[in-house]
């Protein structure tokens, strides 16, 4: 989705391509639509259910032509009621079917909450271990341009900070697709968090069979001056600010997340034993973020690697607003990531 703010803003990214010149190139869409094809081929306990999911192709087309191929039982129209079609897929799953439920965004999923943390999350335990809950949640969420408070929240952290509940926030076509489908075959509920602005982005997708596995987080770059964190589309502010930094002999090892619950402290850790400098970014408000709890891991099992104060760049302790300035000064950019790496590098 374009970003109301215009392709000049520092925050939208028409298509972010990254390739080996050996693999096809699809969008980040397109390795959603197929991971779910792809599963409910091999599986017919697995449907997708949400609004506009089947008859207008997906309010991202996401789903495009899966209602042609599937059939209405199993790309399923709901009215716009999450607290009800969330529950109905909790109930789906306790009795033996794979359900992806798809919000339009994880803003209106908020209405889904009790389904999701009082159902999904506790269902194995409160069961004690008689049903099971194998269902994925998933739509978009934070900032997407100009849409205001309501419209452009990140709830991570909310998520996270659940038992039961495993959350995944690929940034790549190619972790998308490859998350979705180990997603999909998890005997836990998976709430898997997209963007807006990622469902255009280009990425290497093979044509053969993939699963990536779930907690495994990957060195998108390396480095050994300062190790940068994050996930989802701060991924690529992430980049871009490594590339930035390397002009200026400040090699940066990127890390993406990819899950967020489990997370892959070890993954961080290591990085951090070579670089002894971390700089976290992450979309969420800094109270209580993912970001704090990297923060307090890190201090915990690694302070004596570290030769400075981790930093971390959130979005701002606030409501999003919706005047371009207010974004701007709101959004995690490329200039606050290289800000926050000098300072603990020692080269500002």
């Amino acid at each position: 989705m374009k970003s109301n703010l215009g392709n000049d803003n520092p925050y939208y990214f028409s298509s972010f391509a990254v390739s080996n010149n050996d693999m096809r190139q699809i969008r980040y869409r397109e390795a959603l639509r197929e991971a779910m094809s792809e599963e409910m081929r091999r599986d017919s306990s697995v449907f997708l259910m949400g609004e506009e999911v089947a008859e207008y192709d997906g309010a991202y087309k996401v789903s495009q032509g899966m209602l042609a191929e599937f059939g209405p039982k199993r790309i399923i129209d709901t009215p716009i009621s999450e607290l009800g079609f969330a529950g109905i897929g909790v109930g789906a799953a306790m009795n033996g079917t794979k359900p992806i439920i798809e919000f339009m965004t994880w803003n209106f999923a908020i209405l889904a909450f009790d389904q999701i943390i009082n159902g999904a999350a506790k269902m194995l335990a409160m069961s004690a271990g008689e049903f099971g809950c194998p269902i994925v949640f998933r739509g978009a969420q934070g900032a997407a341009g100009q849409l205001g408070a309501q419209h452009s929240q990140m709830l991570t952290n909310m998520l996270a900070s659940v038992p039961g509940l495993k959350v995944v926030a690929p940034s790549t076509p190619y972790d998308a697709k490859g998350l979705l489908k180990a997603s999909i075959r998890d005997n836990d509920p998976v709430m898997f968090l997209e963007s807006e602005q990622m469902y255009s982005d280009l990425g290497d997708v093979p044509e053969e069979e993939y699963v990536i596995e779930i907690g495994k987080a990957e060195i998108k770059r390396a480095g050994t001056d300062v190790t940068i964190v994050s996930y989802n589309k701060m991924m690529k502010l992430a980049l871009k600010a490594a590339e930035e930094l390397a002009k200026e002999g400040i090699e940066a090892e990127v890390i993406d997340l990819r899950t967020i619950r489990p997370l892959d402290v070890p993954c961080i850790l290591e990085s951090v034993k070579k670089t002894n400098r971390l700089v976290i970014v992450d979309e969420s408000w800094p109270f209580t973020s993912i970001a704090s709890e990297i923060t307090f891991q890190v201090q915990r099992y690694g302070f004596d690697y570290l030769d400075a104060p981790i930093r971390r760049v959130c979005g701002a302790d606030a409501s999003m607003h919706y005047a371009p300035n207010l974004v701007e000064a709101y959004m995690p950019s490329v200039a606050k990531i290289v800000e926050a790496v000098k300072s603990v590098t020692y080269k500002k």
